[in-house]
């Protein structure tokens, strides 16, 4: 029953992720709940998070949502970022870590209404250090902790004016990288239970796969919506959990 509630668990919270990010403040407090170590549930949601977000992404780009060589860059300042926060992710007390997140949520989610862009813009991907610097700091966010993370990323490519959808695609490659570099450090230092582990990749790989789909679907007047009410969820769920 336990393994069967983390599957429905990771379908629920990837595909909501996969649209619009918060994903990892639904999957994490559920596993806390069910008495899990903190570093085994972040663990968890990184194995299953790198898994996901790789077979997302692998869709958008066999459908030809995204250029591969564009969004190449990603990979090594994301996968960067993901390794130093697991690194260093015992060093630090995770209400830091919380407040650092409510900070950057609130200051994305103010700077949505004065950003009009909306993923209105389809323009190519870029390097650029505000980019690269973006992507290594959410990267070791994610990393470290990580609720909060995806949309983070998503509103770091609306600054870039790329389009929704390839957003969608190039957050999960983001992910996929921060992920897995801190993956591996959670598998390394034995954190990894993997029943409950497995059960949460099979649900969210099945919920990055909905994800997505409805993702195609979505018009544009309908993401800065949604992005707002998962921001200001994400902010108050941290705020709570601090009190």
């Amino acid at each position: 029953m336990e393994l069967l509630f983390i599957f429905f668990t990771g379908i629920v919270a990837t595909t909501l992720g996969t649209l619009a990010g918060g994903g990892g403040l639904i999957s994490l407090p559920v596993m806390l709940l069910l008495g899990l170590p903190v570093h085994s549930a972040i663990g968890a949601n990184k194995v299953s998070n790198t898994v996901s977000s790789f077979s997302a992404f692998f869709y958008l780009l066999r459908h030809k949502s995204i250029n591969f060589k564009e969004s190449l860059w990603i990979i090594p300042f994301s996968l960067a970022g993901g390794i130093t926060g697991g690194l260093i992710a015992s060093a630090l007390p995770a209400e830091n870590l919380t407040i650092a997140a409510v900070v950057l949520l609130i200051f994305a989610l103010a700077t949505s209404f004065l950003n009009k862009s909306s993923f209105d813009h389809n323009q190519p991907l870029k390097k650029s250090g505000f980019g690269a610097a973006g992507l290594y700091g959410i990267g070791m966010y994610d990393g470290l902790f990580g609720p909060g993370q995806g949309t983070l990323m998503l509103y770091l490519f609306s600054w870039l004016k790329v389009s929704y959808i390839k957003a969608v695609g190039l957050v999960r490659l983001a992910t996929f990288s921060s992920c897995f570099g801190a993956a591996v450090t959670y598998i390394a230092a034995g954190h990894i239970i993997w029943s409950l582990t497995l059960a949460l990749l099979t649900g969210s790989v099945l919920g990055a796969q909905a994800g997505v789909r409805l993702a195609q679907k979505m018009k544009t007047s309908q993401v800065k919506p949604l992005l707002r009410i998962v921001t200001a969820i994400l902010i108050i769920q941290l705020i709570i959990e601090q009190l």
